[in-house]
């Protein structure tokens, strides 16, 4: 009997085979842990909770720090994930040398609705290993914001100590600049299936 692995590709490899037009102009693609994962397909309520998020975060963070969305980030040789969302350091190359890395990032937003158990489970971990310190996630199938801090490592085991649930008529303060206050109702507002 022989046995079979999967080919787990570097983030080298990975953008190499994007150079080399692997990958089709509208593929939806990110490195996880080496394998090249489809992402899911957005749904009107992800849409419209991301256009909602984005409109919010720019009036709130302004010039403070670097806004990205649905852009790579890199957190180790083999995961280059883009998340819906990412508060990063601003800086004077606004990353055009390297994507953001772990220490950059004051906040990361992934928003889920069919994707929910792959961000609260798979993601979760790999964010937790790189020492993300703030990972939400807008639950659109519960509704509300998931807030997790405090990445931890016990043995080979990664995750968060700390979760907080805000319900969509509360406001909740960004971690990385705490005097602002994000009002989820203008985000959760008419989005309660």
């Amino acid at each position: 009997m022989s046995l079979t692995t999967a080919k787990r590709f570097t983030i080298a490899e990975y953008h190499r085979l994007t150079e080399l037009g692997f990958f089709e102009e509208n593929d939806r693609v990110e490195l996880i842990k080496g394998e090249i994962i489809q992402m899911a397909a957005k749904g009107t309520p992800h849409s419209v909770c991301e256009t909602r998020l984005e409109r919010e975060l720019y009036k709130l963070v302004g010039d403070r720090a670097t806004l990205r969305g649905q852009q790579p980030i890199t957190l180790s040789n083999n995961s280059e994930p883009e998340p819906d969302r990412v508060i990063a350091k601003n800086r004077d190359d606004d990353y055009l040398a390297n994507h953001p890395s772990p220490s950059d990032i004051l906040l990361l937003i992934e928003i889920a609705d069919s994707s929910l158990k792959y961000d609260q489970e798979e993601k979760l971990l790999i964010y937790a290993e790189a020492g993300i310190s703030d990972y939400w996630i807008f639950n659109l199938v519960d509704n509300y914001l998931e807030c997790y801090s405090e990445p931890y490592q016990m043995q080979v085991k990664f995750g968060y100590r700390r979760k907080f649930i805000y319900l969509p008529n509360e406001s909740v303060n960004l971690p990385c600049l705490p005097d602002l206050s994000l009002d989820l109702s203008k985000i959760f507002s008419g989005m309660l299936f």
